[in-house]
C-alpha cells in the first residue's frame, strides 16, 4: 500500500481536530473528578521540598493533553488508525487510572506502579509516533518529561507518607 493509500479518510481538519481534543478532555475530565477536593489531601501529605504548588498542575495538565491531542491528530492525518494508536490509548487508559489511585484511594504505592506503567506506554507511544510523523513524538516529550517529574514525585511522596 502506498504512503499516499494509507493516509487518513476525508475530515482531517477542525473536526478530527476537535474529536481528539475531546478524547483528551474526557481523560482530563475524569481526573478532575477524581481529584475533586484533592487540594487538602495533597496540602496535608509530607511532600519533599521540591514539590510543586497544587495550583500549578491544572494549568501543567491543560497544555499537555491539549499537546497530546494535537500529536495523535497529526499521526492519524497520515495514517489512520492503526497500530501506532495501541500505545496511544493504553498512555490514555493509563494516565486516566493514575488519579484514581493516587487520590481516590491514597494508594501512593499503587500509583507508582501505575505512573511506572504510564512512563513506559508514552515512551512506546513517542516510538511508534515518530515512525509516522516526527513533529507529533516532539510534541509528546513535555508530556514525558512531565511524568518522569510527576513519578519522583509520586515515589517521594509514598516513600514519606508511608
Amino acid at each position: 500500500m502506498t504512503a499516499l493509500a494509507r493516509r487518513a479518510p476525508r475530515g482531517t481538519g477542525i473536526v478530527a481536530l476537535a474529536a481528539f481534543v475531546a478524547v483528551c478532555a474526557a481523560v482530563a475530565a475524569g481526573g478532575a473528578l477524581a481529584a475533586a477536593d484533592s487540594g487538602a489531601t495533597y496540602a496535608a501529605l509530607q511532600r519533599p521540598s521540591w514539590a510543586p504548588p497544587s495550583w500549578l498542575f491544572g494549568p501543567v495538565w491543560t497544555v499537555l493533553y491539549a499537546s497530546i491531542a494535537v500529536s495523535g491528530w497529526l499521526v492519524w492525518r497520515r495514517i489512520g488508525f492503526g497500530n501506532a494508536f495501541w500505545p496511544y490509548g493504553v498512555q490514555l487508559a493509563l494516565n486516566a487510572a493514575w488519579t484514581p489511585v493516587f487520590f481516590a484511594a491514597d494508594a501512593y504505592g499503587a500509583a507508582v506502579a501505575v505512573i511506572a506503567a504510564l512512563w513506559l506506554a508514552i515512551g512506546a507511544n513517542v516510538h511508534a509516533f515518530r515512525r509516522h510523523d516526527r513533529g507529533a513524538a516532539l510534541l509528546l516529550l513535555p508530556y514525558w518529561a512531565w511524568v518522569t517529574f510527576a513519578g519522583a514525585l509520586n515515589l517521594a511522596i509514598w516513600w514519606l507518607n508511608r
